[in-house]
């Protein structure tokens, strides 16, 4: 057989003799009677034969591999059935701390209320924000939403971004500020306001001396009496965003929405009974140009403040918060107000609003 498995023509058959007779040191070799064989059966039987004494490994059948995948899928579906939450932590659900995978920032109202799935898990001192829809919010300024700047009204853009900044400082010096927290006076949150508005400057003072129905510190300030709750943990979630527009007289009018949840227990040692009380603030900020208006560097004329405020007992003006506990908690409303979804952030604040001479104080449907 020549290369490629064509026959010997005669003439190399021929040649082969004679140099082969002569002794020629390069003449082929006459092919064996075992290569003759293998010769002619490679004419007879078509396709690619094996390799003779050649080695193919063995094609991989896929059986155990498809019997360990299956293993594993069925372990994964009785782990799903013994422990759903748990499993739903291994991909970002919950997590050992009952904090999930933060949502993106808030941009603009949402449309509906987040989901009810899991509403029904209690909350503990490892998982305070476990059942809620705040597991996945931001941890407290990271869950503000902030515009970008541009240069409006009587503000440059590097002026407005300024402004948007402090906005969002008078909220964390009012909200998550862990002094204020505790119950200290909002020192640098008040430094923000405007001292030449007066009517908002005789609101401040009355409602940390005598806390009342028209001068109630919480409708800008989250206070707790540290003598009676703690807070668990030193996070605070949040929900909400920041606009602004030009106001009057080339005022940058800022509005900050924002909802704010306090996980807290008893204030006695070895309390582990979890309850939250959600906050949700509208106020309205006027950053006024002192050309036009009297004010100070780096203060806001406040224009507004709106709360809707759950388990943070309602028909009570001590100036803190005061969270029920167990069947402590509020189920129905002193003042037969509506329901609230204190979570909803599709509608605006209103309902169980405390302030504007009045207070509605709504029923809770989730905590």
């Amino acid at each position: 057989m020549g290369e490629g498995g064509q026959s010997i023509p005669d003439e190399e058959w021929e040649r082969f003799l004679r140099e082969a007779e002569a002794g020629t040191r390069d003449a082929p070799k006459e092919p064996s009677a075992r290569a003759r064989m293998v010769a002619r059966r490679l004419r007879e039987e078509p396709g690619r034969p094996d390799a003779w004494r050649g080695h193919e490994p063995p094609r991989r059948r896929g059986g155990k591999g498809r019997y360990v995948v299956g293993l594993l899928v069925a372990a994964g579906l009785l782990a799903v059935a013994l422990a759903p939450g748990r499993v739903t932590g291994w991909f970002g659900g919950g997590g050992e701390d009952g904090r999930g995978t933060p949502l993106a920032v808030e941009s603009r109202r949402p449309d509906q209320a987040p989901p009810t799935e899991g509403a029904d898990q209690r909350p503990t001192v490892a998982q305070p924000f476990r059942g809620s829809p705040a597991a996945h919010w931001g941890d407290g300024t990271a869950g503000i939403g902030m515009p970008a700047a541009r240069a409006t009204g009587w503000m440059s853009k590097a002026q407005v971004a300024q402004a948007l900044g402090r906005s969002r400082d008078f909220l964390a010096a009012a909200g998550l500020d862990s002094a204020v927290l505790g119950g200290k006076r909002p020192a640098r949150a008040i430094a923000l306001v405007n001292p030449h508005q007066r009517d908002v400057q005789d609101y401040l003072a009355a409602a940390f001396r005598a806390p009342s129905r028209t001068n109630d510190p919480l409708l800008l300030f989250s206070r707790f009496d540290t003598a009676k709750v703690r807070l668990v943990g030193d996070v605070v979630k949040t929900r909400g965003r920041i606009t602004y527009r030009e106001g009057k007289r080339g005022a940058i009018e800022v509005t900050a929405d924002v909802t704010f949840v306090y996980p807290v227990v008893r204030a006695a040692a070895g309390s582990d009974d979890v309850e939250r009380t959600i906050v949700r603030r509208e106020i309205v900020m006027s950053w006024d140009d002192p050309a036009k208006v009297i004010t100070e560097p780096g203060t806001f004329s406040l224009l507004s403040y709106k709360v809707d405020t759950t388990n943070g007992g309602c028909g009570t003006y001590t100036g803190y918060l005061s969270p029920g506990f167990g069947t402590e908690r509020a189920t129905a409303s002193p003042d037969g107000g509506p329901a609230i979804d204190p979570y909803d952030r599709s509608t605006a604040v209103g309902a169980g609003t405390r302030g504007d001479g009045g207070t509605a104080c709504g029923t809770a449907t989730r905590s």
